[in-house]
């Protein structure tokens, strides 16, 4: 493996980059979304469109300025797939999705003190129904399917830019806008603005999203049987999303 792989990384640099990646990304996401609202209040099409380029945005740079240290998942998703498929010690599970959580609510936190808002103002969107739930399930399936078939195909350098690509896609494809991560999601429970989502709302959404990424997996495993590369190698990616 090169010197930066994440496999020869200590697991405290892979922590804080997890932790500060997911922050980064839950701060581009809500800071975003109140920017896009503030800036085009009556035109919801326009606002989600500028949230969306701007998380993608984001995610591309983290990834790549991440991948290399910690493997970019910013996800619970990724790193269960990830620890399933054996690229992540499943030791290292519990804490990557420990600081990615806490991640997500320091960037949410993060962007309501940046616009002016309270450290925390629970969200009181609430987001359900089939559709919506089902959404979460296609936005997390698109999503690992994107990482996986990549990995396994030896592409690895392609995920930044595809996942990005994928991730402002499906914001508008799906009826929840593609949260696809439950740190993410939890995160947002902390701001009551446009991207917020209510904590009653999260169960339904964290439990359609890891529906998503064990169906991906299969589906993954069956399309492309025999990896390229191994899959030691840690998955470079992600996340979020609105």
């Amino acid at each position: 493996m090169s010197p930066d792989s994440p496999a020869e990384v200590s697991l405290g640099r892979r922590l804080l980059a997890e932790g500060l990646g997911t922050a980064l990304l839950v701060a581009a996401v809500v800071g975003s979304g109140i920017a896009a609202q503030t800036l085009s209040p009556h035109d919801t099409g326009l606002a989600l469109l500028e949230n969306a380029i701007a998380t993608g945005a984001v995610l591309y740079v983290l990834i790549l300025l991440l991948g290399p240290v910690s493997g970019a998942h910013f996800n619970p998703v990724v790193t269960g797939v990830d620890a399933w498929l054996g690229g992540l010690d499943r030791r290292d599970v519990a804490p990557y999705v420990v600081v990615q959580v806490l991640g997500a609510c320091a960037g949410a936190m993060l962007a309501n003190l940046m616009f002016g808002f309270g450290a925390v103002t629970v969200s009181q969107h609430v987001r359900g129904g089939s559709g919506v739930l089902l959404s979460e399930v296609v936005a997390t399936f698109g999503l690992l399917l994107v990482i996986l078939g990549l990995v396994r195909r030896g592409r690895s350098t392609y995920v930044a830019a595809a996942v990005a690509a994928y991730i402002v896609g499906a914001y508008w494809f799906t009826a929840s806008t593609s949260f696809a991560n439950p740190a993410v999601t939890i995160g947002r429970t902390l701001s009551d603005t446009f991207a917020g989502i209510a904590p009653t709302s999260v169960p339904g959404f964290v439990a359609a999203q890891t529906v998503g990424g064990i169906v991906a997996t299969i589906v993954a495993i069956v399309l492309w049987p025999t990896p390229s590369t191994t899959t030691a190698v840690a998955l470079d990616v992600h996340e979020e999303s609105r």
